[in-house]
């Protein structure tokens, strides 16, 4: 599974800690998880996320943004973008199978007004907050949706 978002320094790397994270207490333990990003590859992600992250239990000080490829795209089953234009933009790349590229803010159980998940750079602490607990609804959703359909194929459900 591949996460992404635009510079691969505070939403993406998050996102991707989290969803390891949720598939390890699922039981999910055979699911890898990476992130990328379209700009700026060899990047710390910013004190603030690195803080926020923190305070949400997720340790992004040794994150170094890495950039998209067609090798990890293609290694990818699963591919979670930010914004709809993310996900166009990969499929018009690198031309992933349909169905494959899905919609982090699609995936919040709370009734929502955007579908994209914003990008918190250069904002305020409360707004790292706000767009990581957010992902962390995301992430739960999606965690819970895998471990459901891990669970019809083992049983020869799916």
């Amino acid at each position: 599974m591949l996460v992404i978002c635009q510079g691969n320094i505070c939403r993406s790397p998050y996102a991707a800690a989290a969803l390891r994270r949720a598939c390890e207490r699922n039981g999910l333990e055979s699911i890898e998880v990476d992130s990328a990003g379209f700009i700026g590859p060899g990047r710390r992600s910013p004190s603030q996320a690195r803080e926020v992250a923190g305070r949400h239990g997720i340790d992004l000080e040794t994150h170094v943004s890495k950039i998209l490829s067609p090798g990890i795209v293609a290694a990818s089953d699963l591919i979670v973008v930010m914004d709809l234009r993310q996900g166009r933009a990969i499929e018009a790349r690198f031309e992933p199978p349909p169905g494959s590229v899905l919609l982090m803010g699609d995936l919040d159980p709370e009734p929502i007004r955007c579908r994209t998940v914003l990008d918190p750079i250069n904002r305020s602490a409360d707004f790292f907050h706000s767009v990581y607990t957010r992902i962390d609804r995301c992430v739960g959703a999606l965690a819970e949706a895998l471990g459901s359909d891990v669970g019809a194929q083992e049983n020869g459900d799916a």
